[in-house]
């Protein structure tokens, strides 16, 4: 990354859209402009169910943070769900142009750009290549092997598909709120950084996000990202299911859950008596339980560990991982998330502790994440979003020459 480049990064969410923008500042760190979020309830379960309603919420948060920060925003990068994403494995062996003057960054970029020939299947578009390792003529093993003196390596690396429908739906979105799309990056491949601790860094670690309405997945290996899905369920879930049983508003539902949130009923030390308030039907109040309450947010957070156990079961994945990390604003109240998740998963499940993650509030911290790792990218030419300049390309060549453009020098 370059001083002075800023970047911007925008979060779909299924209950808002979420705006940072960062730049590098001459220490090489990202620094926080401005940030700012709008509801937006255009996606459902995944699923896009409002475009114009999208469209509206970024065209809300890219003007708020335009008079804030005194910029003119022509695009940003995006965040991407795990259900629209494959990712591939590759490697590539590659000879130094020099192998007196060692391993060169046009070597590592003409690498990676020949990482990315690979047999694309239909209806999928490339949006990202991730580097994993190098390994050197003599078999060592680096993260970034400019200047080393050996006549070869082999690079092995991840291409990230993405859905090429999706894709185009999104950039359609966004150019409705007059927004180019720099790129589209894994939710969870964009919180590693953020929410993972150093020792975690180099760990086989699924992080889980649960968020409002779903559940991203990420599994990786060290710096290898082997694995990413999206469960259709969140804390919306829950808030909808308390609501439904005790026949309750949600708005109420929500406070209950916040209030009360408990993730296993074994550990209730009062069993005390709660009034509901908002009662549908002849009797407006009345009282129940704590025990009954937290009995309806067991079962929910029990489904969802449930469906993400057998997720990474039926993908063969799930003796490879050692540990799993917890994020998101679903569970963010709920206590005892952690203990639930590792008696289902039958894995050692902690609540992040990334040190970043304080620094900034939870409904910024994806788009935040996703800042930063455009930022930190390795052997990136320029990440930069557009400031001054509005370009009209084909939308699926505007991304993959921005790929090209990352790589190249």
């Amino acid at each position: 990354m370059a001083i002075g480049d800023i970047i911007v990064g925008i979060d779909i969410g299924t209950s808002k859209v979420s705006l940072v923008v960062g730049e590098v500042n001459n220490f090489n760190q990202i620094e926080i402009i401005c940030n700012t979020s709008h509801k937006c309830n255009g996606i459902k379960k995944t699923k896009i169910i409002d475009e114009d309603d999208i469209a509206l919420a970024i065209n809300k948060v890219v003007q708020e943070a335009e008079t804030e920060a005194d910029l003119k925003i022509h695009s940003a990068y995006v965040t991407i769900p795990g259900k629209y994403i494959t990712i591939v494995q590759n490697s590539v062996a590659r000879e130094a142009k020099d192998k007196y003057a060692g391993i060169s960054t046009k070597d590592v970029s003409s690498g990676i750009m020949q990482v990315k020939d690979i047999e694309i299947p239909e209806g999928k578009t490339i949006i990202d290549i991730v580097t994993d390792k190098f390994i050197l003529e003599d078999g060592k093993v680096v993260s970034d092997p400019v200047g080393n003196l050996s006549s070869s390596f082999t690079l092995n690396a991840q291409v990230i598909l993405a859905d090429k429908e999706y894709v185009r739906q999104i950039v359609t979105i966004f150019r409705k709120a007059g927004i180019e799309v720099d790129g589209l990056i894994p939710i969870c491949l964009a919180q590693r950084n953020v929410m993972l601790d150093i020792n975690e860094m180099n760990d086989n670690i699924m992080l889980l996000d649960i968020g409002a309405g779903n559940t991203d997945i990420g599994v990786f290996e060290g710096n290898g990202f082997i694995y990413t899905n999206t469960i259709p369920l969140g804390g919306d879930s829950i808030t909808s299911d308390i609501a439904l049983v005790l026949n309750i508003d949600e708005e109420e539902a929500d406070k209950l859950k916040k209030q009360y949130g408990l993730a296993m009923k074994s550990f209730i030390d009062n069993d005390n008596e709660i009034i509901l308030n908002t009662c549908h039907g002849d009797v407006k109040s009345k009282a129940i339980k704590s025990s009954e309450l937290i009995e309806i947010i067991e079962a929910r957070i029990e489904e969802i560990f449930s469906l993400v156990n057998k997720d990474i079961v039926n993908q063969g994945i799930k003796q490879r991982i050692n540990n799993v990390v917890l994020t998101g604003q679903g569970i963010a109240n709920i206590n005892k998330s952690d203990v639930a998740g590792k008696v289902i998963l039958n894995i050692p499940v902690k609540i992040s502790t990334g040190r970043l993650i304080s620094t900034v509030r939870p409904e910024y911290r994806t788009a935040y994440s996703l800042v930063r790792y455009i930022a930190a990218r390795p052997f990136a030419k320029t990440v930069s979003s557009s400031i001054d300049s509005n370009k009209k390309e084909n939308v699926l060549q505007n991304i993959f020459e921005r790929i090209k453009e990352f790589f190249y020098s």
